[in-house]
């Protein structure tokens, strides 16, 4: 059984909206998976991800305050079952008849007597799975979903997605009983890895290689990016493993309303053969300008 999404999210069941959804922001940033790799806080992160996607939205978090659904959003087992009987069958309310025992879908009526009629009953919720490139997740995509039986549901990704992620589409999930409205599609989001960019929160990370002259001398180097190449000043006596910041060509966040930076980490590389005029210059430079690279502190 699901947690309690407020207890979950930290927050009173007079939260306002706004409140609600700052701190789940909050938690987002704290939690992710790619910011804290600990087992507890990804399964923490799964359980927010489910408490938001109740209370972010009005209308699941009125029903949720009903008592109409649970905290896994599903609908709550009708009100009025009394237990077993002692030929072992379900037993009603006093004046309320008509239900064989024996029926396999007898359950569904328990408990639901308006002046003898079946109130209407919400569907259950569908669950899928999506799997997603790097680049998809980060710019938001379209996506086609095929259900079991043939039909498909178009999605609309946003950007941002994190993995296992949780996207509800309203009323595309199994039929309701007796006119009650379809229950919802959830859609669970997977993110395949990129050979060159990593996300850490809304920030990416990326390395970049020098030579040692590019490094010694400074040049401009070109940098990927998420919407294409930007050159990079690189300044004289630059040291490898220096992390350099390109404002705003993180992630878009749609959901959090974030948008982060690109952090570029230089690595300087050696060439593959070290010729005799670049050792015979390194050894005479080294006599006059040997330095301490931080060693002797460390």
């Amino acid at each position: 059984m699901a947690d309690d999404p407020y207890q979950v999210l930290g927050v009173s069941r007079t939260a306002s909206e706004d409140e609600i959804r700052r701190r789940y922001r909050q938690l987002v940033k704290e939690l992710h998976p790619d910011v804290n790799p600990d087992q507890a806080a990804e399964e923490r992160f799964k359980k927010v991800t489910v408490a938001f996607d109740i209370l972010g939205d009005s209308e699941k978090k009125k029903a949720f305050d009903r008592g109409e659904i649970d905290a896994a959003g599903d609908p709550r087992r009708p009100t009025g079952w009394a237990g077993a009987g002692a030929g072992g069958g379900a037993r009603w309310g006093a004046g309320y008849s008509g239900f064989d025992s024996d029926d396999p879908f007898s359950d569904i009526f328990a408990g639901f007597r308006s002046a003898g009629r079946v109130r209407p009953m919400r569907g259950q919720d569908a669950r899928y799975t999506i799997d997603l490139d790097f680049v998809e997740a980060a710019a938001g995509v379209r996506k086609r979903v095929t259900m079991p039986g043939g039909a498909a549901l178009d999605l609309n990704v946003p950007s941002g997605v994190v993995e296992g992620q949780v996207l509800r589409l309203k009323g595309k999930g199994q039929p309701g009983f007796n006119g009650g409205q379809p229950g919802d599609a959830l859609v669970e989001i997977r993110v395949r890895s990129h050979p060159v960019f990593k996300r850490s929160g809304d920030d990416l990370t990326c390395e970049c290689p020098l030579t040692i002259d590019e490094a010694v001398l400074g040049a401009k180097v070109e940098i990927p990016t998420l919407t294409g190449r930007v050159q990079l000043t690189i300044p004289p006596g630059t040291s490898s493993g220096r992390v350099f910041r390109l404002k705003g060509k993180g992630i878009v966040n749609a959901t959090a309303g974030n948008t982060g930076d690109q952090l570029v980490t230089v690595r300087i590389v050696l060439p593959e053969k070290i010729d005799d005029s670049l050792a015979d210059f390194l050894r005479t430079w080294r006599t006059s300008h040997g330095y301490d690279p931080g060693r002797k502190s460390s």
